[in-house]
């Protein structure tokens, strides 16, 4: 097991990823590298820059890896709002996956403020 596979940050993270891969299977056709692209890629970076993130040496940059996680989780948050709008996903399903991402960036939040209190 990788250290970074511990971080229940990094847990959340992957199942975000399974839930945006199962929600963008739906959209239309014509959005597959559009948003589909978009939302899928956004949510792996959250995955993967935790990832890479564990594999640095200093707290500062662990901090910087945890910070470009949020960014991404960010994005994610955005381009749900944008597929609302544009009806491929419905308000109810918008509201549970907003939960996930709200839960996961207070998480965020918290590791990225304790990474940078750390003595190197």
């Amino acid at each position: 097991m990788f250290n970074f596979e511990k971080l229940e940050v990094w847990q959340l993270a992957r199942k975000l990823v399974k839930e945006i891969y199962l929600i963008t299977i739906r959209f239309p056709d014509e959005e597959k590298f559009g948003l589909v692209n978009q939302l899928r890629r956004a949510a792996v970076s959250v995955a993967s820059n935790l990832a890479e993130g564990g594999s640095r040496n200093t707290n500062k940059d662990q901090a910087h890896f945890t910070q470009m996680a949020y960014s991404s989780l960010m994005e994610v948050a955005n381009q749900l709002i944008l597929s609302h709008d544009l009806g491929y996903i419905d308000h109810p399903l918008l509201n549970d996956i907003t939960k996930q991402i709200k839960e996961l960036a207070l998480k965020l939040s918290a590791l990225r403020k304790t990474q940078l209190a750390r003595k190197s």
